[in-house]
């Protein structure tokens, strides 16, 4: 089979840089069924990775071959009112174009929100915005919606609870009840996918379900004057009933929430016995006081330390994590589910895990005095925070504790009955406190942003009901853990790629040294069609991460803290997974992975599986720091399976000079990977994993706004504290102390004078008193109205501001 270089390749020779399947199938002798399958897919892959576009009719053209007939693949975003924009996928077109495609209503071609589609480019607007019609869907985001049953004479139908699915969806006689009405327990049979929650079961008329919480399959795309049909799979219950809320926003971010028959059994099928001869061919840490850190909610151990003092002065860090690769091997059916999945995400009151209870909080989890297996980083650090040994190991350990932050942090801050408790422990724990502050310093000296921002947590009564929302409490006992964390994910990193091992990285670019937004310019942006003032920034300034940190130390402390601290995150791009190693920007570190979860997220099982395949083969470090034993070049005749492999998906390359060490050239020059797991299919992996990490951010992120909002709906009438975040046009955005709840003060509502927005100055003025608000100013607001279907929240002014003071320091 040909790889993806060569069929790329091969549709730039055509003529127009564009290719159909049935010519592809002709041109490479394609056989049968499975061979056309692959076929499919490598194109599906390349689409999906931006490196194709699917212009219709089976053909498959170069971006830059569509772009010159003024098609543009992109993602598309639905605004309530009936517009959208899309989002060109391939940077040279957003560039090219200036940002994103207007779509007006009339000619979304029954697109909707999240779909990829391919657009037609028009003519530029008057704003500088560039107008397009939607040709093409080429890829559904919405199987399923979730909304609220409407019961009918005519007919019924579903209204989306996401407002960017502004049309509803018909449900036609007879698709209202979900064929089969059982537990999701009853699924481990596999018997059936549909299934209703708790007491909905007995709903078996359509009219019973009128104001219920339903999710939908969607069987009928929308169609010109047609509007979508589906039919109903799951009943959630009332939107106000205990725990659908979350339900709603799990089947809203199309989160896998289920794990498959097939899952389950494999799981159950797992030993929790280690065979001697396991133990026997690891390394021994069982008799060593090593423990675990963790919340105190936390039921998945994935990490343990120790650290001790080693007889040249130096202090030697153990990191062990879980041995998951152990038990979940490439291909199985819950590394399948594993790779789907991407992460586990975290609810206020509950976790959709990646893996399966039996081994997220039994088999893999390091629990307290049970034998567990684990791949172990042993480090040398020296009194400058610098490692100058390191070791890795297939490991075994049996951890002597499971601590939380606050027992951690009572033995620190010196409390009797927590250090008499744990007297056995307590050096490890002081010895702990220093690396930790080494290691902290070293991070600050080179440079690492640590923004250190405080987050909103959800309060529960005893009836599980949220009570109040409260700020998080950073205490030094999770930078411990987190110094130590950091310093394991650098090593493995710098460990794989000194043997020139193809992994997965975890990279944050720097920003962009050309323009930014403020908070307040992307709210203008958003319903307005609008593009954003952008302020421009020379091209010849050097950004460097000592920049951000040398700010967030001179606003530490202040008022403004948190609203400059937020727009310095959002002039910063989004870390993410790649194959290609391009450094951390807010870690200053030029090197680093993701090594220390591999519980609940999927690219560090993929380090895992790569680093126990070097040990296993026997690789030693050839270049890494400073070995406390000898090295030993890395043989790379044990890997010529995986190199067999890795070439498969590299395609030609030209001659190049080899490097000293025997090492072959790639096309580039650079020296060639090892690939234990080919690049192509570490790209998918890395892209998959950002995309699941997006999703699962936004839907933690929108649960938390959901419930806050909840919380607010019986304080309209309340007055409350404020802080001026954002000033834009519409008014005043504000946000209330300690409860992270933010919402708008209209313009036109601001009392004793007419207001109007200068925005040279970026502050809202009186006409006739002067009287400005601005960022940074504290108020006091009222609680005027609350949204629920856009959960926007709209307060007054209650008294005149007062100016900002600024705080003592502590």
């Amino acid at each position: 089979m040909t790889t993806d270089r060569e069929l790329l390749a091969r549709i730039a020779r055509q003529p127009n840089q564009a290719a159909g399947f049935k010519q592809l199938v002709r041109e490479l002798g394609l056989g049968g069924g499975e061979e056309r399958r692959r076929l499919e897919e490598r194109l599906q892959r390349l689409v999906d990775r931006g490196d194709l576009v699917n212009t219709g009719r089976d053909r498959f053209a170069l971006p830059q071959a569509a772009a010159k007939r003024n098609l543009v693949a992109g993602e598309l975003s639905v605004h309530r009112d009936g517009y959208g924009f899309v989002r060109p996928r391939d940077p040279a077109t957003r560039e090219r174009i200036s940002g994103d495609i207007y779509i007006s209503p009339r000619e979304m071609n029954a697109a909707m929100s999240g779909d990829q589609v391919l657009v037609e480019v028009g003519p530029t607007r008057s704003d500088g915005r560039a107008e397009g019609r939607i040709v093409k869907v080429v890829g559904r985001a919405h199987p399923t919606v979730v909304g609220i049953f409407h019961y009918g004479d005519r007919y019924n139908y579903v209204q989306p609870i996401d407002d960017k699915l502004s049309d509803p969806v018909i449900i036609p006689r007879g698709s209202e009840v979900p064929v089969e009405t059982q537990h999701p327990a009853s699924l481990r049979d596999g018997a059936s996918r549909h299934r209703v929650i708790g007491k909905e079961a007995r709903r078996k008329k359509p009219a019973d379900l009128e104001g219920m919480v339903v999710d939908v399959e969607i069987v009928q795309w929308p169609s010109g004057a047609q509007q979508a049909r589906g039919k109903v799979i799951e009943v959630l219950g009332y939107e106000d009933d205990f725990g659908v809320d979350v339900e709603i926003i799990i089947r809203k971010h199309h989160i896998p929430h289920v794990f498959p028959a097939e899952v389950l059994e494999e799981a159950e099928s797992m030993t929790a016995v280690i065979p001697r001869e396991e133990i026997a061919q690891r390394e021994d840490f069982r008799d060593l006081p090593i423990v675990t850190i963790d919340g105190e909610s936390a039921r998945d151990f994935d990490d343990a330390v120790l650290v001790r003092k080693l007889p040249n002065g130096n202090y030697e860090l153990q990191v062990h994590i879980a041995d998951v690769a152990h038990y979940v091997t490439e291909g199985s059916s819950i590394d399948t589910e594993a790779n789907l999945r991407g992460t586990s995400v975290y609810f206020p009151d509950r976790a959709v895990p990646m893996l399966p209870l039996e081994l997220s909080t039994d088999l893999c989890s390091l629990r307290p005095q049970v034998e567990r297996l684990a791949l172990s980083c042993i480090m040398e650090i020296d009194h400058a925070g610098e490692v100058v040994a390191y070791d890795i190991h297939e490991g075994v350990i049996r951890s002597a504790a499971r601590m939380t932050y606050n027992e951690v942090q009572a033995i620190l801050d010196g409390d009797h009955s927590m250090r008499a408790q744990y007297a056995h422990l307590l050096d490890e724990f002081l010895r702990m406190e220093e690396l930790a502050k080494i290691l902290n310093r070293k991070r600050i000296k080179r440079g690492s942003i640590d923004f250190d921002m405080p987050e909103p947590v959800i309060e529960f009564d005893e009836a599980g009901l949220m009570q109040g929302v409260t700020r998080s409490e950073r205490k030094f006992s999770h930078r411990l853990i987190e110094e130590f964390m950091l310093a394991a994910n650098e090593c493995v990193a710098g460990h794989l790629e000194s043997h020139g091992i193809a992994s997965i990285y975890r990279i944050h670019e720097k920003p962009d040294a050309k323009s930014f937004q403020t908070r307040g310019e992307r709210r203008e942006r958003h319903g307005s069609g609008r593009n954003p003032r952008e302020h421009e920034i020379p091209q010849d300034v050097h950004i460097t991460p000592r920049m951000y940190q040398k700010l967030t130390q001179k606003i530490a402390g202040k008022p403004e803290e948190r609203i400059l601290s937020y727009l310095m995150l959002r002039s910063l791009k989004q870390a993410r997974y790649s194959e290609e190693n391009q450094g951390h920007f807010a870690l200053a570190a030029t090197t680093y992975t993701h090594f220390t979860s591999p519980i609940r997220r999927y690219p560090d099982l993929i380090v895992h599986r790569i680093l126990k395949a070097v040990l296993t083969e026997g690789a030693s470090d050839q270049s890494g720091p400073g070995r406390s034993r000898p090295v030993v070049p890395l043989d790379r005749d044990k890997f010529s399976a995986w190199s067999k492999r890795g070439s498969e998906s590299r395609g030609p390359e030209r001659k190049s000079a080899d490097f000293s060490d025997g090492s072959a050239a790639d096309g580039k020059g650079h020296k060639k990977l090892v690939e234990i797991i080919p690049q192509d299919e570490l790209h998918d992996i890395a892209e998959n994993a950002s995309l699941t990490e997006r999703r699962a951010d936004g839907a933690e992120r929108e649960l938390i706004e959901w419930k806050k909002i909840k919380f607010m709906e019986n304080r309209i009438g309340d007055d409350f504290a404020a802080l001026v975040v954002s000033v834009t046009k519409y008014g005043l955005f504000v946000e209330i102390e300690d409860l992270f709840v933010e919402g708008l003060v209209p313009i036109g509502t601001l009392p004793g004078d007419r207001y109007t927005y200068r925005e040279n100055t970026r502050q809202i003025i009186g006409e006739r008193s002067g009287h400005a608000y601005s960022i940074g100013d504290r108020v006091r607001v009222i609680l005027d109205r609350l949204d629920r279907v856009q959960r926007k929240l709209q307060f007054a002014i209650a008294e005149e501001p007062v100016k900002p003071t600024r705080k003592k320091r502590v």
